[in-house]
C-alpha cells in the first residue's frame, strides 16, 4: 500500500527549495545590478573591464562598433542576462537599449576566463541637437557593483526618436575555449 506524502510536507520542501535559490539581492526587481539566479553574479569590483580597439565611425551616417571586455579576476562568476550602458554629456545621460533580436545567454566565467559585449553606434553630424556628444561611457553588469566609467573618445552619437540615441549593446559573448 502506498502512503500519500502530506500536503504541509510538500508545501515545505518547496519553500525551502525557493529559499535556496534566493539571489540575496535587494528585490528591486532590476536586472541591473541583480544577482544572477544560477550562481553568484559577476560584479564590477571582481572583474577587469577594458575598452578595446574601437571601429570607430569616420563620419555621421556611419556605423561604430566599441567592444568591452570583461576577464574575471576572482571565484568563479556568472554572467546573466545584459550588460548596462550609459553615455553622458554634462548632466544629460542615456542609457543604451538591447541591440534589436539579441540573445541573453548565461555565462559561467572562472577565474581567469574572458567574455565581451558590444556597443554599436552611429556617429551623429556635429552640432545636431539630437546627437550626443558624449564624454563618458558607464558600464554596469548584473552581478552588482558600481559603474565603471570611460571615457567616449568615438564622436558624437546620433540621435533617435524622441530622446532615444542610435546605438545598441549586444549580448555577452564567451571568450575563447
Amino acid at each position: 500500500m502506498r502512503r500519500a506524502i502530506p500536503l504541509t510536507l510538500t508545501a515545505l520542501v518547496a519553500a525551502l527549495a525557493l529559499t535556496a535559490c534566493d539571489d540575496g539581492g535587494s528585490g528591486s526587481g532590476s536586472t541591473d545590478g541583480a544577482k544572477s539566479k544560477t550562481g553568484s553574479g559577476c560584479a564590477t569590483g571582481a572583474v577587469a573591464l577594458e575598452v578595446g580597439s574601437a571601429s570607430v565611425a569616420p563620419a555621421a551616417g556611419d556605423a561604430g562598433e566599441v567592444p568591452v571586455s570583461i576577464t574575471n579576476q576572482s571565484a568563479p562568476c556568472t554572467l546573466d542576462h545584459f550588460p548596462g550602458v550609459t553615455l553622458r554629456q554634462g548632466d544629460r545621460s542615456v542609457k543604451l537599449p538591447v541591440s534589436e533580436g539579441a540573445q541573453a545567454q548565461t555565462l559561467k566565467l572562472a577565474k581567469g576566463a574572458s567574455a565581451t559585449f558590444t556597443v554599436s553606434y552611429v556617429r551623429g553630424a556635429d552640432g545636431d541637437a539630437k546627437a550626443l556628444k558624449a564624454s563618458s561611457m558607464e558600464v554596469t553588469l548584473p552581478g552588482g557593483g558600481d559603474a565603471k566609467s570611460f571615457p567616449w573618445k568615438f564622436g558624437p552619437v546620433a540621435g533617435k526618436g524622441a530622446d532615444g540615441l542610435d546605438a545598441s549593446v549586444s549580448a555577452f559573448q564567451q571568450v575563447g575555449d
